[in-house]
């Protein structure tokens, strides 16, 4: 598990390899990643938007934005967490991902960003 603290609010994520399949004659390596957002801050925030980097280990780079996270845009006050679980896929067995947060705080009404740590996303058979 990767963890960062950004203007108090901390983000950990933790991933895992759910298999291989066959698209379009072409092998794909399914990912999940779990992700906890805590709010350490003494300010209530809203989770607004996200920008995911995706990387595969053939160079191959994506980049994902849009509106909340699971068609949700979470409000998170003080001491509470926020969890959610996505995936995607890769043309490599390894990648990794990284991002940010776009979030507003309610009491000073002004947008911030939260980074999301860089993870590793790796199937058990690539790594010895």
């Amino acid at each position: 598990m990767v963890s960062q603290i950004t203007r108090g609010i901390k983000i950990s994520v933790l991933t895992s390899f759910e298999g291989t399949y066959f698209k379009n004659y072409k092998i794909h390596f399914a990912f999940t990643y779990h992700v906890s957002i805590e709010n350490q801050s003494k300010d209530s925030v809203q989770l607004n938007s996200r920008h995911w980097e995706i990387y595969d280990a053939l160079n191959n780079t994506e980049t994902v934005d849009g509106e909340g996270v699971i068609g949700k845009k979470p409000v998170i006050k003080p001491g509470e967490n926020y969890t959610y679980s996505s995936g995607c896929l890769l043309s490599s067995p390894i990648g990794a991902m990284k991002g940010h947060f776009n979030m507003i705080n309610f009491t000073t009404t002004k947008s911030f960003k939260v980074e999301i740590p860089a993870f590793k996303l790796s199937a058990p058979f690539a790594i010895n």
